[in-house]
Formats: structure tokens, C-alpha cells, sequence
């Protein structure tokens, strides 16, 4: 606060000029604002003359400054708003503060009749929109929807930011100000899409920036107007999402691959302001060329390896390994390796190339008719069991199949579990090996491995042999009997008994061992029909004979009969 001395005589006769000037060139009456000189300061109080009978009086704090420091001094001429003028009572209130904020309030009104712009700052994010400070101190607020072309995501990126703004409502009377910045951003582009459509071509590199960003492209502002960034026309290689290249805001040049004036589209490319890298890779990767590069995507069919930027190879799931069952990629590779392949085949036009892994290492099956000639026993583990047999492994990643009706020449198998386990231990002949495809065929046996029984049966069995049996299992129809291991054969109901039979059980049990005589053989077949009541006839009649010691030695009645003459010839 500023305090002067002055001649009391010389400043009342200026107050008092100034007095009857501001008389004849204002109009004092209760909410005016008008011009007033300080003529004293008496306590928290400057004394102001206003032309009238009485002086009015404003408070001290009314001329603090940012800091707080009061800044007035007598003969200031201030303007003051007249709050109240009673000069019958010589009461007279004044205010600087609301003569001060009348004065911008009408300023504000001005601008919004007159369509002008005002400035302001953002102070802070409000219910709907953002609250901001025009200049003069007033507050306003700012739509959500009038902040930008486009809805914000996030507002607290505008705060304590000045920004140009038109008054979109007012009234004064409620202290209800709506501003937009939308209005002007419109304005502005229209401008700048004018001039962009006048110059916009084909072919053009043009200068933009990103201002928005999806799943299947990028738009880019060229200046008033947007271009669409196709994901595929963002690079020659691979891109999952725009996002890997580009930001909102970011500066990019561009070249305009389509426009139409009439629809105001336009298609933008980046890859095609550079060479198309297949346009030479037909004379670079030449089929067994050995290359490396980064698996970037793993499939359930393959992996695709980056080359170059723009060129990507696919390593098929069948070319990843000779001896693996490789079922996905996942099993030998991750997104990011490096790796190396051997180029299969290259066809430019589809902008493939394929690529092989295995061929990078010695192909085992090469050597496998070399080290497995048919004949060979070879020892392996049960790796898997099907219903037509087991897969044997006889070395890793070399499996060969002995089928079904190669595992027994005298057990019926229904299924190959009956006899074996996944992981058991088995030894095997390799019986062939089908090297037309890729990957051999190996067939091996494993009843090979010992002479089949059957080979002897019709000489040590012949028909009209009687032998003792032992009974295997009982039927309704009869019963099967084991001559030796491995070899069965069946007696018929109707053959146990001369007597009727209704049910075998009631004369065989298992375990029992029969005297019982060969009456069917079929060796292709591998069927046998025995008999014990033609068994016990002939031992009968053979007995009657005198033969008993013969037949009991197993022989046939002719043997036994022809045994019989010739003793008796011997005895002649």
C-alpha cells in the first residue's frame, strides 16, 4: 500500500474538478460501473471519490496482486462498480473486484455475439467434460464431445494446456459459459481439406500423421483429410498389428496408392515407397541353398522363418526331422530362434518358398537296407500296440511293425495285448523293407524267430495216429485238446463216447489227460479232428489181437498189424 503527503488545499481542489468532470460524463446509479479517483486511505479502506455528495469506500484487499501485495495510491483512478448509492444517508459501496469481473463478463458476451474466438487454459477434468479458466479469471466448461474431432479417451492429456475456443452458449445471468474447440478443429480442417484434395494424385508421397490406430490398419491425417493404411501395405513382412510400427501422433510419409476425389477415399502404402524384396529372390534362394534366419509364427502345420524383411519360408511339420513324429512345432522350435534350413522349392509367383530342416542332418533310412538286410534279429522296445499289431523301435527314431499274424504260428491272437505290453523287450526278424517312399517300411516277425510246428504235424500226426491228449478247454460241442505245444485239436461231441453224450463236461475236464486218434488233418487250414471213441475202439480191437504192448506205444493199427507180420515171418 502506497501512502503519500500532500497539500490538503491543492488536492481538494483537484478532487474536487475531478468530481464534477466525472459528473458530466457518467451516469451514477446502483450496479454502474463508472470511473472513481482514491483520495484517502483511511485503515483497510481506500476512500473513493465518485462524483458524488458522499465518497465510497473499497477494501483494501480489492487491489492485491498475485503475491499479495496491495497496489494502490491516492489519485489512482480506478473503475468501480456502485453495489448500493445512498446519498441522502451518505452511504455509498463500491466494488473494484465486480466492476473488474462486469467488465470481462461483458467482454465474454461480446465475443459470443460476435462469433469470436477466446482464449483459455484447461484447468481440470470435470462430470461430462473439462473445467477451464478464460482470461479475466471466469471460469467455463468444455464439453467432452467439443474437445477434439474425434472422442478422447483420456482428458487429463489436455489439462494446464491454452487452447483457442468458441463460445458455444452463454448467459450471464446463471454464469453458464459452454465453449468448443471442435468448432474450431472443423473449421481448420475444412481449410486444410480444400487444399489437400486440390493436390492430392496417385503415386504421390505424401507427408502424414498417424492418427489413429486399428486391428487391420492405420488412418493417417494428410491435412483435412484421412487415409487408410492397410496393414498388409504397412510392410513387406510380417506385421501382427499396426502397433509393432507405429504410434498415434507419429510423422510418416506415405505413398497414395488409390484416390477418389468424388468419395474422398484414399489408400495409403509405406511397403511400396521400397522395392518388392521377391522381385529378385528366385536368383537368391535356389533350392538347397542353406539359409538362416527367425521363426516368427508357429502353426500347427509348420513354422514360417524370416529370411529378409518381406521374405518368409514355411518348415513343414514333416520336414523337421527324419526319425521324430514331430506333431507341432512346438515340440523343437520357439518364436525369436534362429535356425537354419535348406531351401526346398521356390515359387515366386505365390510368394512361397519351402523350406527343410531334416535335410540339414544324414537321412537315417538311407543305410537302413544296408544294416537290416531281411533276416536280420534284431532286438527292439514295444513303442506302441494296434489293433493289427505292435511297432517295434530297434533304434531310435526307427520303428518296424510285426503284424498280427507275425507274432505266434500257434496262438490265435485277437489282439496283440493278449501277449504283450507297451515297453516290453522283444527280439524279431526283419521279414522286408519297403524303400519306395520317404520313410521305409520295415515288417518284422517274431514267430520267425523259431520253426512252425505245423511243418512236422502231418508226418509226427499222420492220420489213424493215436496219442495221448491233454484236454484244454470244454465247449457244448466238444472239446480241444493240446498233441504238443502249441497244437490243438478238436474232439467233437459226437467222438468222445460210443455211448450218447449230451454235454462234454460230464466226461472230460480240463487238465485230463485222453488216448484219442487222429481222424481229420488240413495243415493249411491248421485243424486237427481227434477221436477217443475210435481211439479206445482200436485199442480194443488191438487188445483182442495180442497187440497191446504196440499199441500202447503209440502206433497206428497198420503199424501194429505190419509190426505183427513181421515177427510172425521171423518166427517161419
Amino acid at each position: 500500500m502506497n501512502q503519500t503527503t500532500s497539500n490538503p488545499v491543492e488536492d481538494f481542489a483537484a478532487m474536487l474538478e475531478q468530481s464534477f468532470s466525472t459528473q458530466e460524463t457518467q451516469e451514477i446509479k446502483d450496479g454502474g460501473i463508472v470511473d472513481g479517483t482514491v483520495v484517502d486511505i483511511i485503515g483497510e479502506y481506500a476512500i473513493v471519490d465518485v462524483g458524488l455528495k458522499s465518497e465510497g469506500r473499497v477494501h483494501l484487499r480489492e487491489f492485491d496482486d498475485e503475491e499479495g501485495n496491495c497496489q494502490v495510491a491516492i489519485r489512482d483512478v480506478i473503475e468501480v462498480l456502485i453495489e448500493q448509492c445512498d446519498e441522502e444517508n451518505g452511504i455509498v459501496v463500491l466494488s473494484k473486484d465486480k466492476a473488474r469481473k462486469r467488465k470481462v463478463w461483458d467482454e465474454i458476451e461480446s465475443a459470443s455475439e460476435a462469433d469470436s474466438i477466446v482464449k483459455g487454459i484447461i484447468l481440470a477434468r470435470v462430470k461430462g467434460g473439462l473445467s477451464v479458466m478464460l482470461q479475466g479469471g471466469v471460469k467455463a466448461f468444455l464439453p467432452g464431445s467439443q474437445v477434439d474431432l474425434r472422442p478422447v479417451r483420456n482428458l487429463d492429456n489436455f489439462i494446464d494446456q491454452e487452447f483457442d475456443f468458441k463460445i458455444i452458449k452463454f448467459n450471464q445471468r446463471r454464469g453458464n459459459i459452454v465453449l468448443s474447440r471442435r468448432v474450431l478443429l472443423e473449421e481448420e480442417r475444412k481449410e486444410q481439406k480444400s487444399g489437400t484434395l486440390n493436390r492430392l494424385e496417385e503415386g504421390q508421397i505424401v507427408e502424414g500423421v498417424v492418427k489413429n490406430l486399428t486391428d487391420y490398419g492405420a488412418f493417417i491425417d494428410l491435412g483435412g483429410i484421412d487415409g487408410l493404411l492397410h496393414i498388409t501395405d504397412m510392410s513387406w513382412g510380417r506385421i501382427n498389428h499396426p502397433s509393432e510400427l507405429f504410434q498415434v501422433g507419429d510423422k510418416v510419409q506415405v505413398k497414395v496408392l488409390k484416390f477418389n476425389s468424388e468419395s474422398e477415399r484414399v489408400s495409403l502404402g509405406l511397403k511400396q515407397i521400397t522395392d518388392d524384396p521377391w522381385t529378385n529372390a528366385e536368383e537368391k534362394y535356389i533350392p538347397g541353398t542353406v539359409v538362416q534366419g527367425k521363426v516368427v509364427s508357429l502353426k500347427d502345420y509348420g513354422a514360417f522363418i524370416e529370411l529378409e524383411e518381406g521374405i518368409e519360408g514355411l518348415v513343414h511339420v514333416s520336414e523337421m526331422s527324419w526319425t521324430r513324429m514331430v506333431k507341432n512345432p512346438k515340440q523343437m522350435l520357439e518364436i525369436g530362434v534362429e535356425v537354419k534350413a535348406v531351401v526346398l522349392d521356390i515359387d515366386v509367383s505365390q510368394n512361397r518358398i519351402s523350406l527343410g530342416m531334416k535335410q540339414l542332418e544324414e537321412n537315417p533310412y538311407e543305410k537302413v537296407l544296408e544294416k537290416y538286410p531281411p533276416g536280420t534279429v534284431v532286438a527292439g522296445t514295444i513303442r506302441n500296440i494296434a489293433d493289427f499289431g505292435v511297432f517295434v523301435e530297434i533304434e531310435p527314431g526307427i520303428d518296424g511293425l510285426v503284424h498280427i499274424t507275425d507274432l505266434s504260428w500257434t496262438q490265435r491272437v485277437r489282439h496283440p495285448s493278449e501277449i504283450f505290453k507297451k515297453g516290453d523287450e522283444v527280439q524279431a526278424a526283419v521279414l522286408n523293407i519297403d524303400n519306395t517312399g520317404e520313410k521305409p517300411k520295415i515288417s518284422l516277425g517274431i514267430k520267425q524267430l523259431s520253426s512252425d510246428p505245423w511243418d512236422r504235424i502231418p508226418y509226427d500226426f499222420p492220420i489213424g495216429k493215436i496219442t495221448d491228449v491233454k484236454v484244454l478247454k470244454l465247449t457244448d460241442f466238444g472239446a480241444f485238446a493240446e498233441l504238443v505245444p502249441g497244437v490243438e485239436g478238436l474232439i467233437h461231441i459226437s467222438e468222445i463216447s460210443e455211448d450218447r453224450v449230451d454235454d462234454p463236461r460230464a466226461e472230460l475236464e480240463p487238465g485230463q489227460v485222453v488216448r484219442a486218434e487222429v481222424i481229420q488233418l488240413d495243415p493249411q487250414e491248421r485243424k486237427i479232428g481227434l477221436s477217443v471213441k475210435s481211439a479206445k475202439r482200436q485199442d480194443d480191437l488191438a487188445d483182442a489181437q495180442g497187440l497191446v504192448d504196440a499199441s500202447a506205444a503209440g502206433a497206428t493199427l497198420g503199424d501194429l498189424l505190419a509190426s505183427k507180420l513181421a515177427d510172425a515171418a521171423t518166427e517161419d
